[in-house]
C-alpha cells in the first residue's frame, strides 16, 4: 500500500477524533428525535460553528415562525439592562412607578420589581391578555387584582410582563423612548435582528409575553449573547453582573429566571416537563425542587415556548440548539439525553 492510503486514513481518523473530541454528541439520534415529533426546524452550533441545520418540508432558513414564550428571554434581559442603566432597580416597590396602586390598603404596594419578573407577584395570570385586538393591554393589566400574596405563589402568565411593561415605558419617558424603541436600540439591532413583530396593542404596546416571530438563526444570536456573557460580535451589550441575574430561580420556583427555565438543581432535582405542569390550573402546580433534566448539566439554560419551541444553551458545552416545531410529544428530556449520549435510550425513546 502506498504513501497514499496512509495519508488518506490519517486524514480520515483525524476527522474522526475531531468529532468526537469538538463535537461529543449524538446529533443523529437527537435529530432523527426531533424529526419524528414534528419539527420544522433544527439548528445545532457547538463551539461556535454549525454542526447540524436542518429544516421539514416547506420551510427553510429565511423564514419566520413564532416562538412563543421564548420572547419573554429578550424582555428579561432587556429588563436587565435597564436596571444596569439605572432606569430602575430590581428590589424596588412597584407602586412608585405605578401610581395606582399607591393606595395604603392595596395589597399590591408590597409587589416589587422583582417579583414580577420572577412572577411571584401574586396577581392571576390573565391569558385572555395574549388576544388581539385590546386598545390597551397595559390599562387592563395594572387593574387585575391579587389571587395571593406577594411572594408566596408562582403565576406562569402574560399579566407580570404588561404590568412590566407599563413601569418601564413610565420610566423611559424621561429618555424619550418607548420599551419597544428600547428593545430595538439596546437588543435587537445590536444582535443584528430587524423588524421584529411586536404584536402591539392600539396604543402600541407589545406584547411581552409571546410577541416575536424569528429564523432559529435569529433566535440562536441570543443564546450567543449568553454564551459570551452579554459580549456580540467583539460589542459589549450587557454587563454579565446584570445578565446572570435572568438565570437565577426564585425561591417560590428554582426554574425559572427572569424570561428563561434553569437546571440548577440538577443533578438531584426533581425533573420536571415544564410545558406538562403549565397545563395544569396554577394552583395544582408543583415546581417545588424542580430540574429540567438530571442527565444535563446543571448550567443549562432554556427558552420555552409552546407547541415545543426551544433554545437549550449550556455554557460547560459552548452548545447552543435550537428548535421550532408545530407540537407533537416532544419531551426535552429525551431529546437532550439522546444529544448528549446517555446511556438506555434510542430515537423512538418515550418517557
Amino acid at each position: 500500500m502506498g504513501l497514499g492510503f496512509y495519508f488518506y486514513f490519517l486524514v480520515l481518523f483525524l476527522f474522526l477524533l475531531k468529532s468526537s473530541l469538538v463535537f461529543g454528541l449524538q446529533v443523529d439520534k437527537a435529530a432523527t428525535y426531533s424529526r419524528q415529533h414534528n419539527h420544522l426546524s433544527l439548528l445545532i452550533i457547538k463551539n461556535g460553528q454549525v454542526i447540524h441545520e436542518e429544516y421539514s418540508a416547506g420551510n427553510g432558513p429565511f423564514i419566520r415562525h413564532r416562538i412563543f414564550s421564548g420572547t419573554k428571554g429578550f424582555w428579561g434581559i432587556i429588563a436587565m439592562k435597564a436596571i444596569e442603566e439605572k432606569f430602575l432597580s430590581l428590589h424596588e416597590p412597584v407602586f412608585l412607578t405605578i401610581k395606582e396602586w399607591k393606595e395604603t390598603t392595596d395589597p399590591r404596594k408590597k409587589i416589587t420589581v422583582y417579583d414580577l419578573l420572577h412572577f411571584i407577584d401574586g396577581i392571576e395570570p390573565a391569558f385572555y391578555l395574549h388576544n388581539d385586538g385590546f386598545v390597551d393591554r397595559n390599562f387592563h393589566a395594572l387593574f387585575l387584582k391579587p389571587i395571593r400574596a406577594p411572594g408566596s405563589i408562582f403565576t406562569y402568565g402574560p399579566s407580570h410582563l404588561q404590568i412590566f411593561c407599563e413601569l418601564l415605558n413610565r420610566k423611559l419617558n424621561s429618555a424619550g423612548l418607548t420599551a419597544c424603541e428600547y428593545m430595538e436600540k439596546k437588543l435587537l439591532l445590536p444582535l443584528e435582528i430587524h423588524n421584529v413583530e411586536f404584536k402591539r396593542d392600539g396604543h402600541g404596546n407589545p406584547l411581552l409575553a409571546a410577541g416575536f416571530r424569528l429564523t432559529p438563526r435569529e433566535w440562536s444570536k441570543l443564546g450567543e449573547l449568553i454564551l459570551h456573557k452579554g459580549w456580540f460580535k467583539g460589542k459589549k451589550i450587557i454587563s454579565w453582573e446584570y445578565l446572570k441575574e435572568c438565570f437565577q430561580g426564585s425561591p417560590i420556583n428554582p426554574l425559572y429566571g427572569i424570561g428563561f427555565w434553569v437546571n440548577s438543581l440538577a443533578p438531584y432535582g426533581r425533573e420536571i416537563d415544564v410545558e406538562q405542569e403549565l397545563s395544569k390550573p396554577w394552583y395544582n402546580e408543583n415546581w417545588k425542587n424542580g430540574s429540567l433534566c438530571n442527565d444535563a448539566p446543571a448550567d443549562l439554560i432554556e427558552s420555552i415556548g409552546s407547541a415545543n419551541q426551544r433554545m437549550f444553551i449550556i455554557p460547560s458545552m459552548d452548545l447552543i440548539v435550537v428548535r421550532q416545531s408545530h407540537g407533537g410529544g416532544f419531551s426535552d428530556r429525551v431529546f437532550l439525553k439522546l444529544l448528549l449520549g446517555r446511556k438506555g435510550l434510542t430515537a423512538t425513546s418515550e418517557e
